[in-house]
């Protein structure tokens, strides 16, 4: 039996993309086996993240779980990367003296040297740095999971909003060479992907020189189009100041780009737009939503919202739920403001009772769960294209697929070759996370 490895991930996509490329370098490197089953594994990685609150606390309960393994088997390589990792650094090892290497998001392509440097004794695995470059130069050759992939083409962030830890976690942004990213598109293509989602924590401010000239987000968008097998593009977390005319614009030139835009917002209020230090008004993000349906009246856009942020008045929130009623959201992401240990924000006043943000937290998701159930509701009885994406969840005598405003649809069918493919479906019911349909044509 080869060397068992147990990853745990907390967080965005970027992390899920990190850790699927630690399990790759590590099967290169070590020959690992991934298992599901911590009791199991030889080694067992906790990738955290720190958007959170509490997220430090969290990751400590686990480890304090993790020790009793460590006592049955001493043998046992316990690692802590990803943001938490890059905060907390020697505090983990002063709290956690039984963890064995701590790296950060930009040294996973290390993993494998900390942990043969663990073994050596009175040496601290440890490496929270920023060589964002070196790991783009070090992943491994793209290895496909399903019809759909993640492709990584820049990190870190620098618009360093009052209430984010990002910038100290990540980095400021880099972008990736852009003839590494055509390459793992093309490889993943070759192996059966169909659908790709370009990520970073900036995704949009993707910016690098190419044969003369800069390339942008809307160039790898329309060169992707054109490698044989790609039938979908997404793009994921974008930032409003970079909704750029050439991005809007490639709406209208690539079919292939889903009709599905995330672009988070988190106020609708100026002022608090302000204090976020987010550099945009409402006015703007608006506008960037208009601008788009002008060419894609289909649109859907879903968004993060913060509630409660020091000195939102009740007028802000208002502000916010206006806002939310005139684009109607789709599905979106709201959390209650939580202050990130050495961010600006964390300095600012903060007089609102706990109570008064989780009425205002309930009005607005309330609001936003409107919209997603009567976006769902208006697909019944209406042929939408959709990707197949593997085996239903809910009965093996089915398949799922997934819509291009990324709703889930089972639907009855047996034969797996159309994993990966896309059809249309009928919907015949629409439920709160899912809906039902029936098969009427493929490719």
């Amino acid at each position: 039996m080869g060397t068992k490895l147990y990853i745990k991930t907390f967080g965005c996509q970027m992390n899920e993309y990190d850790s699927q490329k630690t399990a790759d370098i590590l099967k290169n490197e070590r020959n690992v086996i991934v298992t599901d089953n911590p009791d199991d594994a030889d080694i067992i990685l906790l990738n955290t993240c720190s958007i959170r609150e509490k997220a430090e606390e969290k990751v400590y309960s686990d480890l304090g779980r993790l020790r009793k393994l460590k006592d049955k088997n001493p043998k046992l390589k316990i690692g802590v990367g990803g943001c938490v990792a890059t905060q907390e650094g020697l505090n983990i090892k002063k709290r956690a003296p039984y963890v064995d290497l701590i790296y950060g998001p930009q040294t996973l392509h290390k993993v494998s040297g900390l942990i043969d440097k663990s073994e050596i004794k009175g040496i601290k695995a440890i490496d929270i740095t920023f060589p964002i470059e070196e790991k783009f130069d070090s992943l491994p050759d793209p290895v496909s999971t399903g019809p759909t992939s993640f492709v990584s083409i820049m990190e870190g962030c620098s618009k360093y909003c009052s209430f984010c830890v990002v910038p100290y976690t990540r980095g400021e942004e880099v972008s990736r060479d852009p003839e590494q990213i055509f390459n793992e598109v093309a490889r993943l293509a070759e192996q059966g992907v169909s659908e790709i989602t370009f990520i970073g924590q900036n995704v949009n401010s993707y910016k690098m020189p190419y044969k003369g000239r800069f390339l942008r987000l809307s160039d790898l968008i329309q060169i992707t189009s054109n490698i044989e097998g790609i039938e979908r593009i997404r793009y994921t977390t974008s930032h409003p100041l970079d909704m750029t005319d050439d991005l809007i614009e490639v709406y209208r030139y690539v079919p292939q780009l889903v009709s599905h835009l995330h672009l988070p917002v988190q106020s609708g209020s100026n002022e608090i737009l302000k204090r976020m230090k987010r550099n945009y008004t409402t006015e703007l993000f608006e506008e960037i939503i208009y601008k788009i349906k002008e060419i894609r009246p289909d649109l859907r856009v879903s968004s993060d919202f913060i509630v409660g942020f020091p000195g939102e008045s009740q007028q802000d929130f208002e502000e916010t739920m206006s806002l939310v009623k005139k684009i109607k959201f789709d599905s979106s992401y709201s959390f209650i403001y939580s202050a990130r240990p050495g961010t600006p924000a964390s300095k600012l006043n903060d007089e609102t009772p706990m109570e008064e943000k989780k009425e205002r937290l309930f009005k607005l998701q309330s609001t936003l769960d409107s919209f997603h159930k009567g976006y769902s509701e208006a697909l019944q009885n209406s042929i939408q294209r959709c990707l197949v994406t593997g085996v239903s969840k809910k009965s093996t005598g089915q398949l799922q697929a997934r819509t291009e405003c990324n709703r889930v649809v089972n639907f009855d069918f047996q034969n797996h070759s159309l994993i990966g493919k896309l059809v249309d479906i009928k919907i015949n019911e629409a439920y709160s996370n899912s809906l039902q349909g029936t098969l009427i044509e493929y490719n």
